[in-house]
């Protein structure tokens, strides 16, 4: 899979957040009120953590630029959901404000950084700023494709699916190895458990499994040896806030 460096990851971050900001600017009122592809969140609350998420990391290296560290989140994991919660309801016009501002202040931040910003620490993972740029990168892309407007996980470029692979490789069980294979394309290793199953399908379809969400090119295949297995089940997604705090 192709690597991730600083500069082509500021290039794609900017465009996952024109993605973003062009399905905000075709919605109607009705849009942001109808389910998301998220169960129990209409698509303002897909809107409202999108913005949260943004201006989260956008805080993060503000502070790191200083050489000081913030959680991610006021409040942490339950400030995030009351915030959400909020927000989820605002109107299009305010929706599409706190975006705009949102992702601003996030590209404003990763758009400063020189060589060594890109090595601060910061406190989300207790990694760097790099770290930051992937999840907001993630957030970015895997929300759009919530949003229910088209943009679903068959337009995941193949580095970010590659991208996930390695992250999401968290959610293999302990004693288990996946090998995923997609369709074309070299097989990939994660997990390092003695009990392998393949995973078979289109890259896209592998990397919307892994994140939780609906495969939309076709159908994958599991086997073990040899032989045909329902899929196997998946860890929760490696969580970047504490649950309790």
């Amino acid at each position: 899979m192709t690597s991730i460096t600083p500069e082509n990851l500021r290039a794609d971050l900017h465009r996952a957040a024109d993605v973003v900001a062009g399905i905000a600017a075709k919605l109607t009122e009705q849009d942001i009120k109808a389910p998301s592809e998220l169960p129990g969140w209409s698509r303002g609350h897909v809107l409202a953590h999108i913005c949260g998420i943004a201006n989260a990391m956008g805080r993060q290296l503000e502070y790191a630029a200083r050489g000081e560290g913030v959680e991610l989140y006021d409040g942490g994991f339950e400030g995030r959901n009351r915030a959400i919660g909020m927000a989820a309801g605002h109107s299009l016009a305010q929706h599409r404000a706190d975006l705009d501002s949102a992702l601003g202040r996030a590209l404003r931040a990763f758009d400063s950084l020189d060589a060594a910003g890109w090595r601060e620490p910061i406190t989300y993972r207790g990694g760097v700023v790099f770290d930051g740029g992937l999840a907001l990168w993630r957030e970015l892309i895997i929300h759009a494709a919530d949003l229910g407007t088209g943009h679903g996980p068959e337009t995941w470029s193949r580095p970010f699916c590659g991208h996930l692979f390695d992250f999401l490789s968290a959610r293999v069980p302990e004693g288990q190895r996946f090998v995923l294979q997609p369709l074309g394309l070299p097989a990939v290793a994660i997990g390092s458990g003695g009990t392998s199953t393949v995973i078979n399908g289109m890259l896209t379809d592998i990397a919307a499994w892994l994140a939780g969400r609906t495969p939309t090119l076709g159908s994958l295949r599991a086997t073990a040896a040899a032989d045909g297995v329902d899929l196997p089940e998946l860890l929760p997604w490696p969580a970047g806030v504490p649950v309790n705090n």
